[in-house]
Formats: C-alpha cells, structure tokens, sequence
C-alpha cells in the first residue's frame, strides 16, 4: 500500500457502524467512527474501492486541508494558502459545498462566496483566467466545513452521491434511499443464505439492494461517472483493474428474491427499475399481503410500510396490526424486519422484537424492528 492518505466517508444516522464494518472488510486502516461519518486512512486503490463497493457511504471526502479563523479576512487567507492549480486547472469546473456551524460565520452561503472568490483569485493571479463554476457536473466538487473557528477542506471524491446507483428510474411519492435500504439488509445479516422478500415493495428499492448483496455485485457497478475521474492524478490504468477485481468476485444468488405490491401501477414501477442484468431474478407480482402466504419458507421478510400520513389514526393502527396478526399467520419460520416513523403504529404489531435500530428515512426519524416468528409465536406485550 502507497503511502496512506486520510479520507472521510458520510453516511446515514444509525449506519455507522455498518459502514465500519465495511470499511474493515475492504482493509481500510485507523477507522474512526463519527457522527454520520467514518474516517479512515488508504491509499489510491484503497479510495477507489471505497467509491465502488461501499453501500451504506454517501460521499468519500479527501480532507486536503485544515486551518483556524475567525473571520472573513482570515478564511480567504486560509483557502488562498492551498495551491489550487495542483487539483484543476483553467479550463476545468469547480462547485463548493458548506457546512457551517459556527458563531464566527453564520451563513453558509457567504462562505461559499469568499472561498469561490479566494481560488478565483488565486487563478487570475497566476494564469490571468479562471476556472469557472458548475454546480451540476464540475471537474471538481470541493467541500468546507466550519465547526466554530476550525475550516477543514475537502475533495469530494464521488461526484453525485453514493446513493445514485444508476439502477432506479421510477419511484413513487416516498422511495427509500438507497444507501438506507442496503443498511436495512445488512443490519439484517442477510448475505443470499435464505428466500428474501419485500410485501410492499414499492418502487423496489430496498429488493434490488438485496440482489445486489446477494450476488456480491458492487454498490456502484452501474454509476458510469465518480468524481476522482475528472482529477489530475487519476489512474484509468488502476481503476479499471478494481473494476475488473469486482466483476471477478460476483456470484450467482442461491435463493428467490421476491417482490409483492397491491397496487398494478407500484408492481410496474418496480419492474421497470429492474431491467438491468443484477436483477432478473427477482420475483415481481401484484398480491395483497394480507391474503396470501409467502411461497418458500424459512426467509426474511422486510418492509417499509406507509407511515400513517395519509391515513386516519385508528386506521392507521389497525393497519399495522394486521401487518402482526399476517406475518403470525402466513410467515412462521421467518425473520421479519419493519421500518417505520410511526412510533404508536409499530407497536401495534402486536410482537416483541428481538432487536431495535434508530435510523432516518429522510427526516424522519424511524424505528427499524426485527421479529423472530417462530412457530407457536402469540401476541406479547410490547
């Protein structure tokens, strides 16, 4: 390993510990975990994997930079102390991300304007032009982040976020994230072992996840575009033996994957986000959940319900509990996991749950549930 190189990777409360373990599976050194990040140290090869096989990350960020200030005279001397011309030059693009929680800088606009002016600067300076921006596809993505008087900089090494995977052209009106419905499936621990199915599958999301674990196929296989691409010391030569590593390590899925909607139209959307090889194997029909039993046995159930937004209370929770009395009746033999915001909802469930995570969907805060329905399962208290 070349000489190690700190990065970041961001990701969703509740999935960090999920993303440790994939970083140490990817042979990541001096993993930290943060608060809806992780750190950690590797070389090229190392970030170039990260980008390309992490589920649960959302960016990988190369700090490249850090400095104190304490107003806008300092700060633009702190960005005009990197030597820009060293990560683009005049004919490429830029955008510039912020974070900003401070009592020194309040606005994280204004940030951005005095670091864009700062490397702006810098160019004209040098080379009498300048780069110019582009918010949607720059050359490069950098990102600032103020806590009080401590500006750190940052490369944005992914381009778009990690949870574009290129697969998912259709959703409905509340599509769960990616990166979240491939953390649900590996908090599960489910690795292709058994049947998995999704009986209110939606758009698809959290299934095509699973198809993708199943077959060990990279998170990003069908991205055509990651940040580090458009960078001057990017390795094409490098990048495409990490491709060929990852195709190389697929494998076929053992068991069915299925997928179930009441509705005709969310059955034909999810099918038309699985037109790609990795998923033809999934098992897409129209069933209503609450009549019909799973065809093989012994699998994992996972679900997103609707979170009652749109429902009266007491229909709510009578919803939700026929979601229990269903899965008592019709999936003994199974793990069951539920995700929902719906706090007094879920407890309608009428099971105990054998384990509990906290996780967001969006802004949501949402409790992700695992029931163990073991023959002879009855209603307990919650």
């Amino acid at each position: 390993m070349e000489n190690l190189q700190e990065y970041i990777a961001r990701t969703l409360f509740g999935l960090e510990d999920v993303l440790v373990k994939e970083l140490e599976d990817l042979g990541a050194k001096n993993i930290q975990k943060l608060k809806r990040a992780v750190s950690f140290e590797g070389d090229k090869a190392l970030m170039y994997r990260a980008n390309l096989h992490l589920r649960t990350a959302l960016r990988i960020l190369k700090p490249i930079h850090r400095f104190e200030a304490r107003n806008e005279h300092q700060f633009y001397r702190g960005i005009q102390s990197i030597n820009w011309s060293k990560h683009m030059d005049k004919r490429d693009t830029f955008a510039i991300d912020t974070t900003v929680y401070s009592d020194y800088f309040t606005h994280s606009k204004y940030v951005m304007y005095k670091a864009k002016d700062a490397i702006v600067d810098q160019f004209r300076k040098h080379f009498h032009e300048r780069p110019s921006i582009d918010v949607d596809a720059p050359t490069l993505r950098i990102h600032v982040h103020i806590s009080e008087r401590d500006c750190t900089v940052l490369l944005d090494s992914s381009g778009s976020s990690l949870h574009k995977r290129a697969y998912r052209t259709k959703t409905h009106r509340a599509p769960i994230n990616e990166v979240l419905a491939a953390g649900m499936v590996l908090l599960s621990d489910w690795r292709g072992e058994r049947p998995f199915c999704d009986m209110m599958c939606g758009a698809g999301t959290i299934v095509c996840e699973a198809a993708l674990i199943g077959q060990n196929i990279a998170a990003g296989t069908y991205r055509k575009q990651f940040g580090f691409q458009t960078w001057q010391d990017y390795d094409h030569t490098l990048w495409r033996s990490i491709q060929e590593e990852a195709k190389a390590a697929e494998r076929p899925l053992e068991h069915p994957i299925v997928a179930t909607d009441i509705a005709s139209k969310t059955v034909d959307m999810a099918r038309g986000n699985m037109i790609l090889p990795a998923f033809e194997e999934i098992r897409v029909s129209r069933k209503d959940f609450f009549k019909n039993s799973p065809k093989y046995e012994n699998g994992v159930l996972m679900m997103n319900p609707p979170y009652g937004e749109r429902y009266h209370e007491d229909d709510i929770l009578d919803f939700y509990k026929k979601i229990g009395d269903s899965m008592k009746k019709y999936y003994v033999g199974y793990e069951a996991w539920i995700i929902s915001s719906n706090k007094q909802a879920i407890k309608n469930i009428g099971l105990r749950p054998s384990k509990k995570y906290q996780l967001f969907n969006g802004r949501l805060e949402c409790k992700f549930h695992k029931y163990d329905l073991y023959k002879g399962t009855k209603d307990k208290d919650k």
